[in-house]
């Protein structure tokens, strides 16, 4: 199935996936950001969804996934009282990438985002195990009717993406794994577990894509040796436009504005960056926090231009 994707929805042998949502709709949307982040859109203007998901598409993505990020049933609970909403905005989600990919009439993959449950970047606030495995079994069974594959994705610890890569199989959807990375020094998750141990953590489960995302596009490019070693068709990554993120960081305390921008995240300068990842055999590539449609046309652009 992988090496037909590749020859489907590929150019020159690379699947291309969308940018970031949550800091798109924030810069596109007249309304004051709230704690909610790409959740507030969902339920005020679910149109501006569709919008993005069809302005990727027209970039020349071919994967665009779900803005299921932020619809976890405990953060709408806890910071607007809306966890009866769950099922609702999960569903919105799946079906505004679906009504996108058939507005714009392009032969598009959706990718249901299954996110970190208790925050990003922070490995040490991964939940046990019994907990995390019945709320990702329940969001992935929410997913799997709007989705082509099941996207774990920002995951910081080898535990965390297993139980996540669990209950996205268990659904018989096609399972891709992203683990998010230090920004700084070698390769490894945020936990400091190496790509090799996250690898082996995920062994019996049927995961067709690995990746690394939401970290420095140095980090990406330091990882491409340890992923083509897992030996699958389909592997790469995207990266977020912030600076580099600290350990302690949290959106409700510091807000994304306190990470500040990468030096070298225009347009031209992220498609560069992409083709070393492509040069070193990356075959599934794209954009997270910070990288828009523009970044996504530039790197598409790359694309058309060379044969990896």
């Amino acid at each position: 199935m992988l090496n037909s994707w590749i020859s489907e929805y590929g150019s020159n042998g690379v699947v291309l996936m969308d940018g970031g949502m949550g800091q798109e709709l924030r810069r596109r949307s007249s309304n004051d950001p709230t704690s909610l982040w790409s959740a507030q859109a969902l339920l005020e203007q679910p149109s501006l969804v569709q919008q993005v998901h069809e302005d990727y598409i027209r970039a020349g993505a071919r994967v665009i996934t779900t803005n299921s990020y932020a619809t976890v049933r405990k953060r709408l609970q806890e910071i607007s009282g809306l966890g009866d909403q769950f099922e609702r905005l999960i569903a919105l989600s799946g079906e505004l990438a679906v009504s996108a990919r058939d507005s714009v009439g392009e032969k598009v993959l959706i990718a249901g985002s299954l996110p970190p449950l208790n925050g990003s970047y922070r490995p040490d606030r991964v939940q046990h195990e019994s907990h995390l495995n019945a709320v990702y079994s329940e969001h992935a069974e929410r997913l799997a009717p709007y989705v082509d594959v099941l996207l774990c994705e920002t995951m910081s610890t080898a535990a965390e993406a297993r139980v996540a890569a669990h209950a996205a199989a268990a659904t018989g959807k096609p399972v891709w794994v992203a683990w998010t990375l230090k920004d700084t020094g070698a390769p490894v998750l945020r936990s400091g577990e190496t790509l090799q141990s996250a690898w082996q953590a995920l062994a019996g489960i049927a995961v067709e894509a690995v990746m690394a995302n939401c970290c420095s596009p140095a980090s990406i490019a330091a990882a491409m040796p340890a992923l083509a070693a897992m030996e699958l068709p389909l592997f790469g990554g995207y990266a977020n436009g912030f600076g580099d993120i600290p350990s302690d960081w949290t959106v409700q305390q510091q807000g994304v504005d306190a990470l500040g921008h990468r030096s070298n995240s225009d347009p031209a300068g992220y498609a560069a960056q992409v083709q070393g990842w492509v040069t070193s055999g990356a075959t599934l590539v794209g954009g997270c926090c910070e990288v828009t449609p523009a970044h996504i046309a530039a790197v598409a652009q790359q694309l058309g231009q060379t044969s990896p």
